[in-house]
């Protein structure tokens, strides 16, 4: 089947020549009749399978050319840097229709976008939060919304935008299609589902948690942090084979830690990206690795979800993620659009429990290799490492880290009286003697005399 098969107009046609597509992937070629029909749709499939082009193309297929201001397509993702992604492909598709397509995430100078959303627009691609502030604030207008696109869902309630999208739908018409993607089906999904969408079309393409057969797994058992820094050292070397290699990490910390570790093992070869960098940073790194001007990437989960990089040639978990789910997203950014991939897994003692969780998932062992031997085994434990001691009488005792800083000082003693309440009335009427009458001023002078 090839997407002349599907009924598509000629400017959708002339796009995807354009941009050299012609056989469609298992979901955009199972979902198009259902989301062009106007029911509600779930769709579940791997990470890299197109789901994007899933949705839209019989969206921009039924978008009739219209003049009105208020936007008629809404598309939620969980982060910024997906908004930039779904805008940019949105707008490859439209090449050759007549419309409108703006994104807007938080970060930024809300009154440009305030601007941009006055000037008319028919599709919206948006984070949560900052929706809702454009909502509330009354310039942007949710009335014509006819569809209602999710993407990456579980990643949104994963991250607590639940509140968020409870308050958009307060908003949005009754009357509209939702459309839900999403690579894995959890339970705050299914609830999610169940109180907000009608007897949706369920597409599934693999079940929940079914890696890529495209992508070779495989895993290596690691004492502690500074071990693993000497594997990647050990691994990255190859730079023929490791040619663009994207490294997840648990939390910020890490990832800052981790790049400074391949800064010096690989000066200017590696970049960071995670949420306490500026949005223009974040954008910069991303597009610095896509274009390969650096060769390694250092990303928590939250920063990398959903992005779409080319040529990936492996995702290494520096960390094992707790939660299964994280690690099929991981490694669904290598091994796109059918190509092959190549994820690798470090795990120490204390991360076995996600790694059995992970196995159960995917219902498969994942192939666990012998470190080199020139690879050094390092006694050298970071902070989080370190055993904690606890005394047993002061479980709650403050660690150095937590003290006061060296800014806190006691008040000095004029501040530090204490509210006298009550006495402190009667001890000022006292010293100065209240008048009898109102009119009499010269009470006080005659009783000091």
């Amino acid at each position: 089947m090839t997407f002349q098969d599907l009924n598509l107009n000629t400017p959708l046609y002339n796009a995807l020549d354009d941009l050299g597509f012609t056989t469609p992937t298992p979901i955009q070629k199972e979902s198009f009749n259902v989301v062009a029909s106007g029911k509600d749709v779930v769709g579940i499939a791997q990470t890299g399978t197109g789901k994007t082009l899933a949705y839209m193309l019989p969206i921009l297929r039924n978008l009739k050319y219209s003049r009105q201001d208020n936007p008629r397509v809404l598309v939620l993702v969980p982060t910024r840097e997906l908004v930039v992604q779904v805008v940019s492909e949105i707008e490859k598709f439209s090449k050759y229709i007549n419309n409108r397509v703006l994104g807007v995430y938080g970060g930024t100078n809300i009154n440009t976008q305030k601007q941009a959303v006055a000037q008319g627009q028919d599709i919206i691609v948006a984070t949560p939060g900052r929706l809702y502030d454009l909502a509330v604030s009354r310039v942007l207008q949710l009335k014509s919304v006819q569809k209602l696109v999710i993407d990456e869902v579980d990643v949104m309630l994963d991250l607590g935008f639940r509140h968020q999208l409870m308050n958009i739908f307060d908003i949005l018409p009754q009357r509209r299609q939702n459309i839900m993607f999403s690579a894995t089906m959890t339970k705050d999904v299914d609830e999610l589902i169940s109180d907000f969408f009608i007897n949706p079309s369920k597409i599934s393409i693999a079940v929940s948690g079914t890696p890529l057969e495209n992508i070779k797994q495989e895993r290596y058992d690691v004492p502690n942090f500074y071990t693993k820094v000497n594997l990647l050292e050990h691994l990255l070397h190859d730079k023929e084979e490791f040619s663009r290699v994207l490294i997840f990490v648990a939390y910020k910390k890490m990832a800052d830690r981790l790049f400074n570790q391949l800064e010096e093992l690989f000066p200017s070869e590696s970049c960071v990206i995670h949420s306490n960098k500026t949005q223009n940073y974040r954008l910069r790194s991303i597009e610095q690795f896509r274009e390969g001007e650096h060769r390694l990437l250092v990303a928590t989960d939250v920063m990398a979800r959903g992005l779409d990089i080319e040529g990936v040639s492996h995702v290494i978990n520096f960390d094992t993620p707790d939660y299964p789910e994280n690690y099929m997203h991981r490694i669904g950014r290598t091994g796109r659009a059918e190509k092959q991939g190549h994820s690798i897994l470090l795990s120490t003692e204390k991360e076995q429990e996600g790694l059995e969780r992970i196995e159960a998932l995917m219902q498969m062992k994942i192939e666990t290799l012998e470190i080199p031997e020139n690879v050094q085994i390092s006694t050298e434990l970071i902070e989080e490492e370190r055993p904690q001691i606890k005394e047993r009488n002061n479980p709650t005792k403050r660690s150095d880290a937590n003290k006061p800083g060296p800014a806190f000082h006691e008040k000095s003693e004029k501040n530090s009286k204490t509210n006298l309440g009550g006495s402190y009335k009667f001890k000022m009427a006292a010293k100065y003697k209240k008048p009898k009458t109102r009119g009499d001023k010269n009470y006080n002078r005659r009783n000091k005399k």
